[in-house]
């Protein structure tokens, strides 16, 4: 579908979100859209770590056993 699209076409699809939403509009879309993608992506590296730690098997700390003397 996207393949099909040469330059004209996406100078086409400029001019008319330019048309509606206005110019003064658009900074502030693309900034609102920024930070939704940071947020986005912050949200999947902190799953990911907690799906990694939560996969990570425990390790076993080894207990020290003194020797009980006898005298």
């Amino acid at each position: 579908m996207l393949a099909n699209l040469n330059g004209w076409h996406l100078v086409i699809i400029l001019v008319v979100i330019l048309l509606l939403f206005g110019a003064t509009r658009l900074p502030a879309l693309s900034k609102s859209l920024g930070q939704s993608m940071r947020i986005f992506r912050s949200e999947t590296k902190a799953m990911q770590k907690e799906d990694a730690a939560a996969e990570a098997p425990e390790q076993a700390t080894p207990e020290v056993v003194k020797p009980s003397a006898t005298p």
